[in-house]
C-alpha cells in the first residue's frame, strides 16, 4: 500500500487487517509528484519482492480552485504526470512478472464520448471541474498508448472507472466524502479492480472499463 503519508497508510492497513484478509500487507511512502519518492518506492519493492505483479495508479486530486492555472497545474501534476512517471519507473519490475497488470484509475468524467453526449449524465460537469475532467481524459490516453506500445508483451493495461463512491478525493468533510449523500460503497470499486487482477476482464485489456462493461473513450 503506497501513500504520501506513511502514517495514514499504516492506519489504513491496520483497519483492513482488522477486517480479516488473505495474504499480507505492507506499506511504502510514495508521492507521485516527487521523483525521489518514486525512486525509493521502486527500490523498496525491488529489494523486498523482486518483482511487481500489479500496479494500480490510483493517486488523484479533485481540484476546483478558482484560479485556472492552479487547478490545472495541480490536477495535471497529480493525475497525469505523476501516474505516467510512476508507470515508467515500475515497468521494469512489472516485466519480471509472468502476468503483469497496469491499471490506471480514471473516471467516466474523462470520457470524451460521454462528455459530448447531451443525453449523458456527465454532459455538463461541476463549475471549475474541467481541469479534473481534462486530467482523466489525458490519463486515458496514457493508458491507451501504454497498451499499444507494449501489446507484444504480457503486460495487460486498463483504464478503469471506479464509479462514484465515498472517498477523500472531494475533501475530508462528510458532505464531501459522501458526495452529498449520493456516493456509493467503495467496495464496489475494489471488486472491479479485483476482477481485473484475477484475470476476469482480460478480454477487455486495452480499454476503458467499469463494473458493468466498457466506456467509450
Amino acid at each position: 500500500m503506497a501513500s504520501r503519508s506513511l502514517e495514514k497508510a499504516e492506519k489504513a492497513m491496520s483497519e483492513i487487517e482488522a477486517g480479516g484478509i488473505k495474504g499480507l500487507l505492507s506499506t511504502v511512502q510514495l508521492d507521485v509528484t516527487d521523483d525521489k519518492s518514486i525512486e525509493q518506492a521502486v527500490a523498496f519493492v525491488d529489494q523486498n519482492f523482486g518483482r511487481l505483479d500489479v500496479l494500480v495508479n490510483n493517486a488523484a486530486i479533485g481540484c476546483r480552485d478558482s484560479n485556472v492555472r492552479t487547478r490545472f497545474q495541480l490536477s495535471m501534476d497529480t493525475n497525469v504526470v505523476g501516474p505516467a512517471v510512476v508507470a515508467a519507473a515500475f515497468r521494469p519490475l512489472l516485466f519480471k512478472s509472468q502476468k503483469p497488470y497496469s491499471i490506471y484509475v480514471s473516471s467516466g468524467m474523462g470520457s470524451m464520448a460521454k462528455a459530448s453526449d447531451p443525453k449523458s449524465p456527465t454532459y455538463q460537469g461541476l463549475s471549475n471541474g474541467e481541469a479534473y475532467r481534462a486530467s482523466k481524459a489525458a490519463l486515458n490516453m496514457i493508458a491507451l498508448q501504454e497498451s499499444i506500445e507494449f501489446r507484444s508483451t504480457a503486460l495487460r493495461v486498463f483504464a478503469l472507472c471506479p464509479g462514484f463512491v465515498r472517498s477523500n478525493l472531494r475533501g475530508q468533510t462528510e458532505e464531501a466524502r459522501s458526495g452529498g449523500g449520493k456516493a456509493g460503497d467503495p467496495q464496489i470499486s475494489g471488486q472491479t479492480i479485483l476482477s481485473v487482477i484475477q484475470g476476469e476482464r482480460d478480454a477487455d485489456a486495452g480499454q476503458f472499463v467499469h463494473k458493468d462493461g466498457i466506456y467509450p473513450w
